[in-house]
């Protein structure tokens, strides 16, 4: 990225004006580094509309708000800025600024899972998402099979994880009061061509 010069720490605010300067990539932000993010699969891009269109009725009727991966989330305890796949808010939405083109506050996450950021996004990305004080559950999807991880946070604070592998369970989402239908989610996904 020609924005972004080479130099060794970053703040946030940094990373966020050139960010916005940027218009053929985007990045993420943690602790001081920036990454560039690369492009998805058709599989990752098909189940990330499914996701979106599915959540989108389900609260349509309901004080939630459901957005996609052009919503920056800042974890201000972590020093970090991403981009999830899907995120949903449960409340009204409260911005790091006024530009509004980042929350602070989501109710829920999701990321699909590539062979390239599934160790990130189970472990680092993770860490910092636990940090956020609304986030009440994350879920990590799989392109290359039918598997989703549901991790949710009790009341001791303790996260607790549901696998969930087969078409015909419902992934049930405490957080904001809906279900989906596995099916409905790996809807038109081929996953012999995801896991190549």
């Amino acid at each position: 990225m020609s924005v972004l010069q080479p130099q060794a720490f970053y703040s946030f605010d940094d990373y966020l004006r050139a960010e916005r300067e940027c218009v053929d990539a985007r990045h993420e932000y943690f602790n001081g580094d920036v990454f560039a993010m690369t492009g998805a699969s058709w599989e990752h891009n098909l189940i990330t509309a499914n996701l979106t269109g599915e959540l989108s009725l389900a609260l349509k009727q309901r004080p939630c708000y459901v957005v996609g991966n052009d919503m920056r989330v800042r974890v201000e305890r972590a020093n970090v800025g991403t981009y999830p796949d899907v995120a949903v808010l449960r409340d009204e939405p409260r911005f790091y600024d006024e530009r509004r083109g980042t929350v602070v506050n989501p109710t829920l996450l999701i990321e699909v899972l590539s062979r390239s950021t599934e160790g990130h996004d189970r472990g680092g990305k993770f860490a910092a998402y636990r940090q956020l004080p609304s986030l009440r559950q994350y879920v990590l999807v799989a392109q290359d099979r039918v598997g989703i991880d549901l991790l949710t946070r009790e009341t001791d604070e303790r996260w607790v994880l549901t696998a969930f592998d087969t078409l015909d369970q419902t992934l049930v989402l405490d957080a904001i009061d809906c279900a989906i239908r596995m099916a409905e989610i790996y809807a038109k996904v081929d996953i012999d061509a995801g896991a190549r």
